[in-house]
């Protein structure tokens, strides 16, 4: 298997020659590379609505038998029961868990920012 060919500026760049045999300028960061102690309150986005059809499917029965509740009793108990079920799962997700997207809350990562201080100094 032969070697791959690569363009002859790469080559140069690779073993150090640069513009007239000088290596290109080393970035030096202007503050040392450490975390900060805490991060934003950012408010969390919030999920997406739940129980949407079943609370359109009530209102229209409502619509319909002039917002009387006795003849919409079961499109009622439906979206109780949604609800119930919808706050039930919310309660249940714990918060130390990663949200949807994968991130911690900003409440959390400042919690183990605390924890875990960032050492600046050496003794």
């Amino acid at each position: 298997m032969a070697a791959p060919a690569y363009p002859a500026w790469v080559t140069r760049w690779v073993s150090g020659q640069w513009r007239n045999k000088k290596r290109p300028p080393a970035l030096r960061p202007p503050r040392t590379l450490a975390l900060a102690d805490k991060v934003a309150n950012r408010r969390e986005q919030s999920t997406e609505a739940t129980c949407i059809t079943e609370m359109s499917v009530m209102m229209a029965c409502w619509k319909q038998n002039d917002f009387n509740d006795a003849p919409c009793a079961e499109e009622i108990r439906t979206f109780y029961d949604c609800v119930a079920k919808a706050e039930k799962e919310r309660k249940n997700q714990n918060e130390d868990t990663l949200s949807s997207r994968g991130n911690l809350p900003s409440s959390k990562v400042n919690k183990l920012l605390k924890r875990f201080p960032q050492i600046t100094h050496y003794v």
